[in-house]
């Protein structure tokens, strides 16, 4: 070995040493692949056990068998074995695909440093299941499995990230694997991607796609997030009303591929405003000579650029839409929204929802810092614990009550409870109503007359189931009575309640998923004990 080697051969092992140091496997995969195998194979023997097992596992499967020719036989039967090849493929077959059965799986080849495993169940996986896999993983575990994809594979996992987490990773990448990494994706995934960056970042990685890209994810970023602008894509295709079919035809078939959720070609005028459209089914069937105008559908509305996200998935929902053109005020098409843009704004505002009701953060991570978690679960706490210290309060007022009739603290419970129930349906209700636009000012009066309703027949039906368990226990008509009493009161409270409470939260701009339910508790609990111990004082005492 010349020493002009061994320099070499010192110089790449510092270089990889100090990417190991820090984590960086994919600067070590660049390192390593373009080595020659002989050369390869001498670093690997210059380094520790543990060094060279985690470089080992970065050197492309192809590459593999040359290096191992290179080697020690007794080195190259170690690091064959740690390939680990033969049931990888297997395995992966075998397991159905989901978070679930992965996870263990990626666990135990982080601790044994079989990164080719993990790479390959990545690889395997669609990026949304690949994404949720990541959120699952604990910080560490995630960022070494996020050094284990290329720029290509995590530009299409990063848009499928919760916004924290996504913001994280993306942190952890240097500026030419970002930028390698949003080349690959789709402009409105790329508006996505940069708005969940840090503005620095977001700004850089904007500077570096040419202009005529950039200038059309500025004119995205123009409009609001959670706008149809904010949605659109612009890959869509138009064609206008006075050519042929046969011309449309011929123009598809130059094209390498059609952009994704294609059903429709966008109909315009000479300048360009949006006249309808021609679906593929349509034109496929109808004869070469015929034009767009004679087949095309100009019944079917395009989407304003201004309406909100909710407005749009409800559309695409009632008319089971694959894909609209979205237009300005003026009429110009500037783009389209496709389904899978929808779904995902489904699938937040469900999980919304879900979060907002225990106070959480739907972009929280689920491995956030301890710290960060408890402040933002503290907040909600401190809210529930000025409620429950309200419907204290009203039990307090009562306390020589409770104090000569034992019986009411024992019963106390029931009332709040059932009202509490009650409410809730009603909430639940009338919260569902809103998000779909099914409760406006118009109905809203009959829909209080249909809950009071209810409230009252439900109040009277358990109000009799009580009353009389309560009279059989405690051998009392008058405390039956009152329990009975209060039930009915505080039923019919709770439905009048379940119903005002969402309107006026969102009169206001609250979210209704998110302060409904701890209002109405504390309504239901305070008018149930005012109602139960304020009648024991008056009818006992």
């Amino acid at each position: 070995m010349t020493d002009d080697t061994r320099n070499s051969i010192h110089t790449g092992q510092d270089a990889i040493v100090e990417a190991l140091g820090k984590g960086k496997l994919k600067r070590v995969r660049k390192l390593v692949r373009p080595m020659h195998p002989g050369k390869l194979a001498s670093l690997l023997e210059a380094l520790e056990p543990d060094q060279r097992q985690t470089v080992w596992q970065q050197v492309a499967d192809e590459d593999e068998a040359a290096v191992l020719r290179h080697l020690d036989p007794q080195m190259a039967a170690t690091l064959h074995r740690d390939s680990d090849h033969g049931d990888v493929d297997a395995d992966l077959h075998d397991q159905e695909e989901n978070v679930f059965t992965h996870i263990g799986s990626v666990r135990d080849a982080l601790q044994a440093g079989k990164y080719k495993r993990v790479g390959k169940v990545f690889r395997h996986m669609h990026p949304a299941k690949a994404a949720g896999l990541l959120e699952a993983l604990p910080p560490d575990e995630r960022s070494a499995v996020w050094e284990t994809l290329d720029s290509e594979r995590s530009g299409k996992v990063l848009v499928h990230l919760h916004e924290e987490v996504r913001a994280k990773l993306a942190l952890e990448m240097d500026d030419e694997e970002l930028v390698a990494a949003a080349r690959k994706l789709d402009l409105d995934d790329l508006v996505d991607l940069i708005q969940a960056l840090p503005s620095g970042s977001g700004r850089q990685l904007l500077l570096s796609m040419d202009e005529q890209k950039r200038k059309q994810i500025a004119e995205m970023l123009s409009y609001h997030e959670d706008s149809a602008g904010g949605l659109m894509n612009v890959d869509h295709i138009s064609v206008r009303a006075d050519v042929r079919i046969g011309s449309v035809l011929r123009y598809l078939r130059l094209l390498e591929d059609l952009p994704d959720h294609t059903d429709k070609v966008m109909v315009v005028d000479r300048k360009n405003r949006y006249l309808g459209v021609l679906r593929l089914s349509r034109m496929v069937t109808s004869l070469p000579e015929a034009k767009v105008s004679e087949v095309m559908d100009d019944e079917f509305k395009p989407i304003s650029v201004e309406s909100s996200s909710h407005e749009v998935a409800r559309l695409f929902e009632d008319l089971d839409m694959l894909s609209a053109g979205v237009v300005d005020g003026d009429g110009l098409l500037l783009g389209r929204i496709t389904v899978d843009d929808v779904m995902d704004i489904i699938r937040e505002d469900s999980e919304r929802a879900m979060m907002n009701m225990a106070g959480l953060d739907e972009e929280a991570d689920m491995f956030a810092p301890i710290l960060t978690s408890t402040r933002r679960r503290s907040v909600w706490l401190g809210i529930n614990l000025i409620t429950a210290f309200l419907a204290a309060w009203v039990i307090g007022q009562f306390q020589g009550t409770l104090e000569q009739i034992v019986a009411l603290a024992v019963l106390m419970p029931i009332v709040a409870s059932m009202g509490g129930i009650a409410g809730s349906q009603t909430l639940t209700l009338v919260i569902r109503g809103l998000a779909l636009g099914q409760v406006v000012g118009g109905n809203a009066r009959v829909l209080l007359i249909k809950e009071l309703g209810i409230g009252l027949l439900n109040g009277v039906l358990w109000a009799l189931v009580v009353a009389a368990l309560a009279i059989l226990w405690f051998g009392s008509w008058q405390i039956g009575g009152i329990i009975g009493a209060a039930i009915l009161l505080n039923l019919v409270c709770a439905a009048l309640a379940g119903l005002v409470i969402p309107l006026v939260l969102r009169r206001f701009g609250i979210d209704p998923a998110l302060a409904g339910g701890v209002i109405l508790t504390t309504v239901t609990d305070v008018v149930g004990f005012f109602a139960f111990l304020g009648l024991a004082t008056l009818l006992l005492i």
